[in-house]
């Protein structure tokens, strides 16, 4: 069941993540109790949750509300694992392009240091 399937989007663009970042999801999805839910440093309340088939950049003061969601991922077929991988990004709020970079990068660096520390 999707977290985000029957929210109404404020907008949804065309995006890719990195190869790693992509392959970290990959492999904690193997270790980890999912959903992963990973605190935002400088945005109190703000929680990257990790879930089978997305990632929802969410407010949990607000009953975790999304922000942001990357979903349907283009990785059929996918024969390198270093390539980018195409997704769709949803937008659930005006301002959800500040937390954009922010979200993507405490996720690689809090995925890279669980499975290290795994």
């Amino acid at each position: 069941m999707s977290r985000v399937a029957d929210l109404p989007i404020y907008a949804q663009r065309d995006n890719e993540v990195t190869g790693k970042l992509y392959n970290l999801w990959r492999r904690a999805k193997l270790h980890f109790k999912i959903p992963v839910r990973l605190e935002l440093p400088g945005c109190p309340g703000i929680v990257m949750i990790l879930e089978e088939h997305e990632w929802v950049c969410a407010d949990e003061l607000q009953n975790d509300l999304p922000i942001l969601a990357w979903v349907e991922f283009e990785d059929k077929g996918r024969d390198v694992l270093h390539a980018p991988v195409k997704c769709k990004l949803n937008y659930y709020h005006f301002a959800a392009s500040k937390l954009h970079a922010i979200a993507l990068e405490k996720m690689e660096e809090d995925l890279d240091q669980m499975l290290h520390d795994d």
